[in-house]
This record gives C-alpha cells, sequence and structure tokens, in this order.
C-alpha cells in the first residue's frame, strides 16, 4: 500500500482522514520485535511472567505499537522522510493472548500550516479503547 494514496499537498484539509490500518499483533511478532530492538524483557513473551508482573497477559512494547501507529501516515505520504516529527504517550498496553491482538489505526488532519507543512493527529485502539493519547505527526506535504 505503500505510495498508493500519496496525498496532494494543494488539496489537503483540516479533517481529511488517512486511510485506516488494522494491524494484528501475535506473541511471533513479538518474538521477533524484541530480537530487531534487543528488549528482551520476558513481560512481551512469557506469559507466566506478565500475569506475576501483574499484566493482564503478555504485552506488546510500547515502541512497536508505535511504530505501527506511524505507518498510518508514513503508507499515506508514501516517503517515510515527510514524517519530521512523531510523538505519542502510551495510555494502556497492548494485551496479547494467544490469539494475538487487532489494532485498530486512524489518523486525519488536525491542521494545515502555511509553510506546507500538517499536523496529523493519530488514534490507536484495541477493542474500541485507546492505547494511545496525544499521537500526532508534522509531515511535509510537498
Amino acid at each position: 500500500m505503500t505510495g498508493t494514496t500519496t496525498p496532494d499537498p494543494t488539496t489537503v484539509r483540516v479533517g481529511d482522514p488517512l486511510p485506516a490500518l488494522t494491524v494484528r499483533v501475535t506473541r511471533d511478532r513479538l518474538v521477533r520485535y524484541a530480537g530487531a530492538s534487543l528488549d528482551f524483557n520476558p513481560i512481551h513473551w512469557d506469559e507466566r511472567t506478565a500475569t506475576g508482573a501483574g499484566l493482564p497477559n503478555v504485552i506488546a512494547h510500547g515502541m512497536l505499537t508505535m511504530a505501527l501507529a506511524g505507518r498510518v501516515v508514513t503508507d499515506w505520504l508514501g516517503d517515510p522522510t515527510r514524517m519530521i516529527e512523531y510523538g505519542v504517550r502510551f495510555t494502556r498496553p497492548v494485551v496479547v493472548d494467544t490469539d494475538g491482538a487487532d489494532v485498530d489505526f486512524g489518523a486525519t488532519v488536525g491542521e494545515v500550516r502555511e509553510d506546507g507543512t500538517a499536523r496529523v493527529d493519530i488514534t490507536a485502539t484495541v477493542d474500541g479503547r485507546a492505547v494511545l493519547g496525544q499521537a500526532r505527526a508534522v509531515v511535509r506535504l510537498s
């Protein structure tokens, strides 16, 4: 999908929705992410450790969730280098049971600026409950 919806900077308006994205986060994906990030905390792959720490089950790495949320913007842009700022607040962990968890990402254009940039407001939910807060990106439109 990358690059198929590249926005025309002359037509981007406040309130424009970006194409939604749903990603299934599985335990297999968590193990692969642990290897790539060198974050081998067992709460991300071992159910006994996670529940022993008071969590409902294994949880996704926060930075993985953040990276997946960023995809909704970079897929829209078609060029990830056009995302010039990005930040989120972690509000709730993504709980990953043995079947995995579907994380739904959406975004809307929150502001179009005279300097050719725009602010994009991102949502990330699991079962309708927000897992990220204040997720925003600033992008170069041209």
